[in-house]
């Protein structure tokens, strides 16, 4: 079992930056392959970034490619999300999640565990 706990989120300007984190329980983060997702009113949940479980390889939503950036500190069992340049289209509740897959990592399915998601408002 793994619980996952966000932080982080908030209200800032358009073209600032948040840093989100999450924190996980258990011994075994490591092997877990680790995803942020998002969810705007009325929208349904995407996809926003990726990374696997030793840190080496990320992955990211065209949308947000260039601006936010994803890692992990194994020894702290904990995922970040720097998001730069922020916009209000990036508004929406954002969601970590762990998987046992390191394929796939766009689909909700292939995702074991689920944090409570941390809000982030970009005002215009």
């Amino acid at each position: 079992q793994v619980q996952l706990v966000e932080s982080g989120g908030g209200l800032v300007q358009a073209g600032g930056s948040l840093r989100l984190s999450c924190a996980a329980s258990g011994r075994t983060f490591r092997t877990y392959t680790m995803g942020w997702f998002r969810q705007a009113p009325g929208k349904e949940r995407e996809f926003v970034s990726g990374i696997v479980g030793s840190g080496d390889t990320t992955y990211y939503t065209d949308s947000v490619k260039g601006r936010f950036t994803v890692s992990r500190d194994n020894a702290k069992n904990t995922v970040y999300l720097q998001m730069n340049s922020l916009k209000s289209e990036d508004t929406a509740v954002y969601y970590c999640a762990a998987s046992r897959y390191s394929t796939g990592l766009i689909i909700l399915s292939r995702y074991d565990y689920w944090g409570q998601g941390t809000q982030v408002t970009v005002s215009s």
